[in-house]
């Protein structure tokens, strides 16, 4: 039951369907034919009557405008926006537009009912105040609530035009023939150039009248913080901004800066304008340096303060003059796999004036060629194809702006290319004979059981599979059980049983294993993994381990004598662990082995990281490789240790190998060279002499050295099945190496070695020199008869001259051959 004041409406008013009762704070509102009501005192009832809500209505108002009222500096070809609060519809001459000095305006009108458009027909003048006035009555609402209703006022906002622009700045002075403008810091008012490319903060623009000058850039980027979205590609523009250097990463890395202009204001002047032409890089065009990265830097190093800009020598220099501008690229084939960036390193025209190429079309670096011919594209700007190998080519061109970030050069793309597959596939190395060895090492990448099943299988297929199952492999990066999570477990072994299941799962042998578990976070990596080497090696074809318990994570392994033969304190072991050149990296691990009681010395390395290394393609050049510093420490060290074993047998058979980390030619290797080892990379092919793709470069990581009595003997197969793939089980190649062990020149030493009795030693030897000689003019019956009488020779010095334990391995080894 209600108890209040009413209002009472006469009978006209009841009939008048346009009046309504509005609430407010103060009571009823009405809106016309107020005198017509009457306030009685309150009835109260005791029925109720419907609920009825009436709706009321406002008049239309403008809520905002650009340019916004009083604003200034407005461009003088600016179009104008007015905002309504409701629909509204407009009639033909709902507005004016008039200026101090240039008049009145007409405009194209858009947009409606809410936003409208207004594009004048004549650019306003410089520097003059012009007022835009909303005539109330030419507007009206679009509501059915009642009639229309139009504005109860007038609208008005003025604005005052940007002044006369100053002289053009043309982007090449700005650029000018060096790594940093010679007018960064200044502000200019009329920058003229044509958009060319959009990304998420700024836009590439670029002059279309170029200077003759090929050293200074054309192109520039301006920075708009966010996604630019007053201009289109084809835009001619005016900005007014200030030249700024911008180093990508920080002001203490080692990139370059890219030249930009920040904080601008944009005009644009027209649109649909053509592009500038694309300057070709290569054939046709502008053809990069092809081995020189930098060589003209004074002693500072610094080639943004330093040195003669050289574009026409120097890769920096070259693609430095190119900043910014719009480049294309010619039937570019592909030198390095997809990474997870969509960073794709390619060569123009084929690769048909770059090189050395390798077999499978990839390009090898060196200290004295860093490939400045090598380009890479990127998806910044538009999606890239996935999966691209090493070999494969994009169709046609490709088109893009020169951009630097991460310490390279980059083409950031403007179109997405279109794959065209290669031919690259996974090899497959050769299988032993009986009397080879075959060792192995493999970098596995951070391999621990949360990689889940596919990696194990992938890996378990490819020692299978393309390894052919190697009788040892030293193998690296192996982590712990839970790797990454950092809670102080170092022990392998569900990693290490499960990569040993998946390899007998994929056809090949049962492995066993040894390693030692490192202190928990101190052999650098991936935090909390726990990375290190371990040995997997078969014994079903004459390998054997020499167990020699007692070795730790901190307890050194030691060389020492028995009765004149190289033996390890521990083994496995780990060599000089607590050295300082050890901090932070992976200590060596040392191991005896036995294959058909011959004996072998196996040292499993992963060097220290190239992390900290200052960039190829960044300001200071050279650029400094720190991390070798630490990477030639531990190589003297290890050298050291091949030095003791040599000293007691200088034809110990002795295998170093792993993750060097550095490269055939290196000082790193050479130190290992010289004690003695022989770097079997420097015995393949020029174009197979890599084992690791960075940044499009192919290069040799991963190394297997070789004592003087094994190197002639040794066969080395880089089995190129990651590096050049973006399916990839690892970002490393493996290398397998066949050792002749039991050759005719190994069993004679040994049948020397053997015999107690002057004689008889060198009577073996000449049967078993007669054997190869009827081997080598293809008489294998003439071979096996004077085998036959070796053996024949040797049971009869059993128990005499020769034990019969040495009698049975001679026999052995000589039916092998």
């Amino acid at each position: 039951m209600g108890n209040g004041e009413y209002v009472v409406a006469h009978a006209a008013i009841r009939d008048d369907p346009t009046w309504s009762v509005l609430p407010s704070s103060g009571g009823s509102r009405c809106r016309r034919k107020c005198e017509s009501l009457a306030v009685g005192a309150p009835s109260p009832r005791n029925t109720a009557s419907p609920l009825h809500f009436c709706t009321g209505d406002n008049a239309p108002a403008v809520t905002a405008t650009s340019p916004l009222n009083n604003a200034t500096d407005v461009s003088f070809n600016t179009n104008i926006a007015i905002i309504f609060s409701e629909p509204v519809d407009v009639s033909t001459a709902w507005y004016t537009i008039s200026c101090a000095t240039s008049g009145s305006h007409t405009a194209t009108q858009s947009g409606g009912p809410t936003t409208f458009s207004l594009d004048p027909a004549v650019d306003f003048g410089f520097s003059e105040s012009c007022t835009v006035t909303v005539l109330a009555s030419e507007v009206t609402d679009q509501d059915t609530v009642d009639p229309p209703n139009n504005m109860l006022a007038n609208s008005a906002f003025s604005f005052t035009t940007e002044a006369t622009p100053p002289p053009p700045t043309f982007i090449h002075d700005i650029q000018g023939a060096a790594h940093i403008s010679p007018l960064v810091g200044q502000t200019f008012g009329n920058v003229p150039g044509i958009v060319t490319a959009k990304r998420s903060n700024g836009f590439n623009l670029q002059d279309p009248n170029p200077d003759t000058d090929p050293a200074t850039s054309e192109g520039i980027f301006v920075f708009t913080s966010s996604a630019p979205t007053s201009v289109t590609i084809g835009d001619a523009v005016r900005v007014r901004a200030t030249v700024s250097e911008f180093r990508p990463g920080g002001a203490t890395t080692a990139n370059l800066t890219t030249t930009e202009l920040v904080s601008p204001k944009v005009t644009v002047l027209s649109h649909g304008k053509p592009l500038p032409a694309a300057t070709v890089i290569g054939i046709g065009g502008r053809m990069p340096p092809t081995s020189i990265i930098e060589d003209d830097a004074t002693s500072t190093g610094n080639v943004e303060t330093s040195g003669v800009f050289d574009p026409a020598n120097d890769g920096l220099d070259f693609y430095e003059s190119l900043e910014g501008m719009l480049v294309q690229i010619n039937a570019p084939v592909i030198v390095g796999p997809t990474n997870s960036f969509n960073e794709i390193p390619v060569l123009p025209d084929d690769g048909t004036w770059a090189g050395p190429r390798t077999a499978h079309g990839g390009i090898l670096y060196s200290y004295a060629d860093g490939n400045p011919e090598r380009i890479i594209v990127d998806d910044g700007i538009v999606p890239m194809p996935q999966g691209l190998n090493v070999g494969d080519h994009f169709a046609g061109s490709v088109t893009g702006v020169i951009d630097y970030n991460f310490g390279l050069f980059m083409v950031e793309l403007t179109q997405s290319p279109i794959r065209v597959p290669g031919t690259l596939t996974k090899e497959i190395t050769v299988l032993p004979t009986v009397n080879e060895l075959t060792v192995a090492t493999f970098n596995v990448q951070n391999l621990d059981p949360g990689d889940g099943a596919p990696k194990f299988n992938n890996l378990a297929s490819l020692i299978v599979n393309n390894m052919k199952s190697p009788d040892l492999i030293a193998v690296e990066e192996v982590q712990d059980n839970n790797g990454a999570t950092d809670n102080g477990v170092v022990d392998p072994a569900i990693t290490i049983s499960t990569l040993i299941t998946a390899i007998s799962n994929a056809g090949g042998p049962t492995y066993n294993y040894r390693q030692i578990n490192p202190v928990n976070d101190q052999d650098g990596g991936e935090p909390g993994g726990n990375i290190r080497q371990i040995f997997l090696f078969r014994t079903d074809r004459g390998l054997s381990f020499v167990d020699r318990p007692g070795g730790d994570s901190t307890t050194p392994t030691t060389v020492t004598s028995a009765s004149g033969t190289p033996q390890l304190s521990f083994s496995p072991g780990r060599i000089d662990p607590t050295n300082t050149a050890w901090d932070s990296s992976r200590k060596p691990l040392a191991a005896e082995f036995l294959f058909d009681r011959q004996r072998l010395f196996v040292i499993a390395n992963h060097f220290n990281s190239k992390g900290g290394d200052q960039p190829l393609t960044g300001r200071f050049q050279p650029p400094t490789r720190s991390s070798e510093v630490r990477r030639h420490q531990q190589a003297t060290i290890e050298a050291g240790f091949v030095q003791q074993i040599r000293a007691i047998d200088p034809n110990a058979n002795v295998v170093v190998l792993g993750d060097l980390n550095d490269f055939e030619f290196s000082e790193t290797v050479h130190t290992l060279e010289a004690a003695g080892l022989t770097d079997l990379y420097d015995t393949l092919p020029l174009a197979e002499r890599y084992s690791y793709v960075f940044e499009g470069n192919s290069q040799t990581l991963d190394h297997i050295l070789v004592s003087g009595s094994l190197a002639d003997r040794s066969t080395l197969d880089v089995v190129h099945v990651n590096a050049e793939f973006a399916d990839q089980a690892s970002d490393h190649d493996p290398s397998v190496v066949r050792i002749e062990l039991n050759d005719t020149s190994t069993l004679c030493g040994l049948s020397v070695r053997v015999s107690a009795k002057d004689g008889i030693g060198s009577s073996l030897c000449a049967k078993l020199r007669k054997a190869a000689a009827a081997q080598d003019r293809g008489d294998l019956k003439a071979a096996q008869n004077i085998l036959k009488a070796f053996a024949n020779e040797v049971n009869a010095q059993r128990d005499k001259a020769i034990t019969s334990d040495d009698a049975d391995l001679l026999i052995l080894l000589a039916n092998r051959l």
